[in-house]
Order: C-alpha cells, then sequence, then structure tokens
C-alpha cells in the first residue's frame, strides 16, 4: 500500500486490519497468470508489510517488493526473515518505479494503485511496470470500482472493534472524480485498560475501467481478462473491487 506519509503508527497494527483480505486467493490468482510461481521473478508493488510477498515466496518465486513506506517495510523484512525467505524490498514510490527489468509478473494488489490521485501518475506507473517486465510478462493489479467509491464510501462513518484495535472511519468525496478523503481515528488497548489514540488521513481515486483500459494499452500492454470481486466474473454495475490481468 502506498500513501505520502510514512505509515508509522499505522504499520504496527496493519495486519490485524487486514485478516479479512483473501492473500491465499491472490496467490493463486497470480499462479494462474503465470503458469505456476516456482523460479519466477515478481515485483510486489506497494507490498506494505510483506504479507502478500512472503506468500508467493513460499510457493517458490524470486519476489522484490516495493513500497513507499520505510515502517511497513521493515515490518516486511522481519516478516520474510522470520520464514528464512529471501525477499528483497526497496523503498521507492510505485509512479517512480526504476531499476527493475526482466520480471515475469508484477502485482499492484489491495487497491494499492488507488493512492495515486492524478491519471499521470497512474500511467507513468503502468509504463515504469511495463520497462520491467520481461516481453510476455504478465501484470494483475485490483482497484476499487466507481461505485465504491461514489456510493459505497459515502455511507460512512464506518466504525471498527476487534477487542485491541478499534478505530472510527470518516468519509466524504475527495478533491477529484470518483475520488474519497478519509479521516480515521485509531484507538489502540495498552496496559491497565488505557487506548492510545492516533490519527490518520487518507485519500484514495479510482477511474472508470475504460479509463484503465485506455492508460493500460497507451503503456504497451493487451488486456487478458477483467474481472470483478475476486470471481471470475465480469464486471456489473454494483461490483466494488476491479482485476485486471495484462500481458506485455
Amino acid at each position: 500500500m502506498e500513501t505520502n506519509r510514512s505509515y508509522g503508527e499505522f504499520a504496527a497494527v496493519y495486519d490485524e486490519l487486514m485478516t479479512d483480505i483473501p492473500y491465499e486467493t491472490y496467490v493463486e490468482l497470480v499462479m494462474t497468470a503465470t503458469g505456476g510461481l516456482r523460479g519466477k521473478r515478481i515485483l510486489d508493488i506497494g507490498c506494505g508489510t510483506g504479507l502478500l510477498s512472503v506468500q508467493l515466496a513460499k510457493q517458490g518465486a524470486d519476489v522484490s517488493g516495493i513500497d513507499l513506506s520505510a515502517d511497513m517495510l521493515a515490518i516486511a523484512e522481519k516478516r520474510a526473515q522470520a520464514h528464512s525467505l529471501p525477499v528483497k524490498f526497496v523503498q521507492q514510490p510505485m509512479q517512480q518505479l526504476a531499476g527493475f527489468t526482466g520480471y515475469d509478473a508484477a502485482v499492484i494488489a489491495i487497491d494499492s494503485l488507488n493512492y495515486l490521485q492524478e491519471r499521470e501518475e497512474v500511467l507513468s506507473t503502468l509504463h515504469n511496470v511495463h520497462t520491467a517486465l520481461a516481453v510476455g510478462g504478465t501484470l494483475l493489479f485490483d482497484v476499487h470500482s466507481t461505485f465504491k467509491t461514489d456510493v459505497i464510501f459515502m455511507e460512512g462513518p464506518f466504525t471498527f472493534d476487534n477487542g485491541r484495535i478499534a478505530y472510527i472511519w470518516e468519509t466524504e468525496e475527495g478533491e477529484h472524480p470518483h475520488s474519497v478523503y478519509s479521516e480515521l481515528a485509531f484507538f489502540i488497548q495498552e496496559q491497565h485498560d488505557t487506548y492510545r489514540r492516533f490519527d490518520e488521513v487518507h485519500t484514495q481515486r479510482t477511474f472508470p475501467v475504460h479509463d484503465y483500459v485506455n492508460m493500460l494499452e497507451e503503456a504497451g500492454f493487451s488486456i487478458e481478462r477483467i474481472f470483478a470481486d475476486w470471481e471470475d466474473l465480469a464486471p456489473d454495475e454494483e461490483s466494488e473491487r476491479i482485476f485486471f490481468q495484462v500481458r506485455k
């Protein structure tokens, strides 16, 4: 996940907040797209705390994880070391991705691409990924649908409480079309039933499917399939997460 902040305190609670994400399904999607993972060179872009990177590496892939947040990457490195996996992690913004070539696949998972606010940033990222891939290499990524940004996110505020972590998440329309501005107040349980508060601000933006198709083709990719909500089904007007599988 990328943003323009360091994600310091958020990095420490990130994994607990992502327990409902089916990372094993993402591994299967990458495996299907690449025809197997063993020995494949894979870029995990916006890798966050390395949850997906480590699962891909467990399947025999040679993984490099890229993220903007040093705090996230510190956790990712500890996770890989704990599993004795030689995952390489690099601090770098995805829109300035450089120094990578010859990769079999790239992944931008769990709406990380939506943290880029400008079309030019998305296009730059896609161009850079295209450069990083070998001929025939695959890019797999997912983004929020416009229905999710425009309708579902506007139904806030949202709350969460798992006994140790609680948050109040307030949302409003962002500056750009199909964008959402979020303010989150976190409460973390510490000793003696006291709670520590910290606050996060996040802005995400998405684009209609046809805009992503145009940007992908402009970057040199061929579209293989577009599907929604973790299912091998075409997106509809109420789909929430849109997946793109494309090839260089």
